[in-house]
This record gives structure tokens, C-alpha cells and sequence, in this order.
């Protein structure tokens, strides 16, 4: 072999050698944050709901028609979509985007629902509130409280459209979690992921053909809702999501201008596929534990209420430290289903989550002790009793005998 090719074959084993057995680690390289042009902006992980990604998180700003994410998703769970609406006076009377109804005019519900979330309209917004709970006024009222039980603590609403009003306000944050809750009605997802809708109107000249305002729904891969939003006031706003294969995230921005809504929105959703994978730390209805309560007539099996989610970045295997708390002072009866518990989920000295835990089944009281307390002591006293008694017959009898036998000797043989 000539010093060339030898030379070659040595460079070559070398390269081998560092590249494949003993090269360095190269560390993942993540996306960096992205910079946004609006306002505000958050990204959370729609199964976790680990927010990934905030700027002005809970800056309050107004939402302008997102706003209707909520008012389409409180309509889904009080009320039936097949229900015929009846438009009002006060309905058609709305100003900005419209659906163009006509008072007195009659529509399905889930039609009136698509006019709101697809086309954004304010009038069909005001139909739907109406028949929900009777008045704008009732309406609002409810607004307020289901946006607290679905975490949007830092809000205000008053209106179901989100035509401008100073007191009328979100933050990313809330927005962010009133938007997850949404996702989770079917359909509501399937709703928001609907490009064209045709609905049905009493004057076939009236306005029925829908088109969705949110452009990512053609533009970004994997593209599926949910809402739109714009006033003067509030300026371009955004609550857009996108699921790939498992994965699948939620991006708020608010206030921002022109275009840069989407870029911004696809700048939060690309972050999100690029950096993070989320996996299931525990299924609902797992089976964790039997425990005893006092008073019961059996053991009470403890389950998971719902399952709990962990988004982390992609090449990191740390996973949060779970802790079991049982509830203290625990006694019968327990209901199916109450609660008896909860699990905590730490990850980097953080609480991350925290799942209920519930009884899988219900365990009575034992019922000497429920009806008759008095039942126990008495019965203990009676069996004392009964046994001060035996034993004095028997020694009476026996004291009987032995002074018989002493006076009676029987016949002398």
C-alpha cells in the first residue's frame, strides 16, 4: 500500500473513531423564544395547559371577538343545539360583523352557533344569549362565573360579543384557558376547525354560506380553530391552535397589527412543535390505593378523577415527582365518586398539576352504630349481667347439693 492511500485509511479510522465512538455530546439546539409584534401572547400545551411561552401574560386588554370563544362554548354545554331560535329587535340591532338576521326569523341553535364562531357574528352572539339564559344581562352573569371555574380569574365580561366596553376585558392567560376548556366539546372542535358552513334560512336571498375568518385554518399545517378578534380598540387578537400526530398547542395574541397577527400566532405554534412533547402521567380512573373510614362497612377504592398531562422539552427525561394525599377524618358514609384526596406533581420545586382522588365505590355506614347507638353499651351490660346471673344459680345449686348429701346418708347396708 503506498504511503498515500495509507495515510487515507488512517485519516478515515480517526474520523471514526472521534465522530462515532468517542465524538463529543452535542446538545439539542431548541428554537429560541420568539419575538411577537402584539400586545400580549401566550402558549400553552392544550392537554397540560402548561403555559410554554408568555409575554404581558395577565395584562388586561380587551379581547374583542374572541370573546365569542366563550359565549359559543357556555351555548354547547347549557343548551340544545337542535332548539329553534327566535331572532329579537335587540339581536338584529348589533353593530359591526353580522350574519344580516332578520327579526322574528327562526334558526337552529347550532346554525346560529356556527354564524357566530365562523363568521363572527355579533348579532347571532345576542340571538344566542338571549335564548341561553333570557336576556344579555342573564347572559353576562353567566359569562363571568363559567369563565372563573374554567381559570380565567383575571376577567371581565359584558357583552357576549366583545364589542368595545371599558370594562369589558381579558388577559392572554385567560383567554388561553377559557379557549382549552372550549376545545374539549367535540363540538366545539369540530365547529372552529370548519372552514365553509352552509346554513339553513327561512329567505333563501338571506346571507347562509359561512366562511371562517381564521386564515391559519389554510395556511398553517396541522391548523385546527379556533377564533378571530378585531376593534380599533383592541386591534388585531388571535386564538389559534394546531394539533400534529399527539401534539397539540393553543396561542393567544392580542393587540397586535395587520399581518403580524399570523405570523405571530404561527411564530407561538412553531415554537411549541419544535421544543416540547407532552406525555400522560396518569390515566383517569387509575386504581391507587384501598383505604378503611371509620364506620364503614368495607373498604373504599381510590381512583384518579381525570388523567394528568406533562409537557417538557423534547430531549429532557425528567419527569415531576407525584405525592398522595388522603384526606384526613375520612368516615362513613362515602358516595361514589366523592372526593377523598388528591395527587400533587412537582417539577422543579413547582406545582405542576394536582388530580382528585375519588371513591370508585360507595360504603355505608354500619348500621347498629347509625340507628341504634345505644345498642352496643346496652348489649354489653346485658351479656354481663346474664353471666353474674348463671354463675350465681350455679353456685347456689352446687352450695344445695352439698347440704343435702349432708344430712341425707341414704339407707345403712
Amino acid at each position: 500500500m503506498s504511503f498515500g492511500k495509507r495515510s487515507i485509511s488512517i485519516l478515515l479510522v480517526v474520523f471514526f473513531v472521534i465522530t462515532v465512538v468517542g465524538g463529543p455530546v452535542i446538545a439539542p439546539v431548541y428554537a429560541q423564544e420568539p419575538g411577537i409584534v402584539g400586545k400580549a401572547g401566550v402558549l400553552i400545551d392544550a392537554r397540560s395547559g402548561q403555559v410554554l411561552y408568555a409575554k404581558n401574560p395577565d395584562l388586561r386588554l380587551p379581547p374583542a371577538s374572541t370573546t365569542k370563544i366563550l359565549t359559543v362554548a357556555i351555548a354547547l354545554e347549557e343548551g340544545n343545539v337542535n332548539d329553534k331560535v327566535t331572532v329579537s329587535k335587540n339581536a338584529v340591532t348589533q353593530e359591526g360583523s353580522s350574519i344580516y338576521l332578520t327579526a322574528g326569523e327562526t334558526l337552529t341553535l347550532e346554525d346560529l352557533l356556527y354564524g357566530v364562531l365562523l363568521s363572527s357574528g355579533n348579532d347571532a352572539a345576542v340571538a344566542v344569549a338571549e335564548h341561553i339564559a333570557g336576556s344579555v344581562p342573564a347572559f353576562v352573569k353567566l359569562m363571568n362565573k363559567k369563565a372563573k371555574e374554567w381559570g380565567a380569574t383575571n376577567s371581565n365580561f359584558c357583552n357576549p360579543n366583545g364589542l368595545p366596553n371599558d370594562e369589558h376585558y381579558t388577559t392572554a392567560r385567560d383567554l388561553a384557558m377559557i379557549a382549552k376548556h372550549a376545545m374539549e366539546l367535540p363540538l366545539f372542535r369540530e365547529m372552529a376547525a370548519t372552514k365553509v358552513k352552509e346554513i339553513k334560512r327561512a329567505d333563501p336571498a338571506n346571507f347562509f354560506r359561512l366562511i371562517n375568518h381564521n386564515k391559519l385554518l389554510w395556511r398553517y399545517e396541522g391548523a385546527n380553530g379556533i377564533k378571530t378578534g378585531y376593534t380599533r380598540v383592541a386591534q388585531q387578537c388571535l386564538v389559534s391552535s394546531a394539533k400534529r400526530g399527539d401534539q397539540e398547542f393553543i396561542a393567544v395574541v392580542l393587540g397586535s397589527v395587520g399581518n403580524n397577527i399570523w405570523t405571530d400566532s404561527m411564530a407561538l405554534l412553531d415554537y411549541g412543535f419544535k421544543n416540547f412533547r407532552t406525555t400522560k402521567l396518569v390515566e383517569k380512573g387509575k386504581f391507587i390505593q384501598e383505604i378503611s373510614v371509620k364506620d364503614g362497612t368495607g373498604k373504599v377504592r381510590v381512583v384518579t378523577e381525570r388523567e394528568q398531562y406533562f409537557t417538557g422539552k423534547l430531549a429532557d427525561n425528567d419527569v415531576p415527582k407525584a405525592k398522595t394525599i388522603i384526606f384526613k377524618g375520612l368516615a362513613a358514609p362515602i358516595k361514589k365518586g366523592q372526593k377523598v384526596g388528591y395527587i400533587t406533581y412537582n417539577f422543579d420545586d413547582k406545582e405542576i398539576g394536582r388530580v382528585y382522588l375519588v371513591a370508585a365505590n360507595a360504603v355505608d355506614k354500619k348500621v347498629m352504630v347509625k340507628r341504634h347507638p345505644w345498642i352496643l353499651p346496652v348489649a354489653g351490660i346485658t351479656l354481663c349481667l346474664g353471666f353474674v346471673i348463671t354463675w350465681n344459680r350455679k353456685r347456689a345449686l352446687r352450695r344445695y347439693r352439698k347440704g343435702f348429701n349432708h344430712f341425707y346418708r341414704g339407707p345403712i347396708r
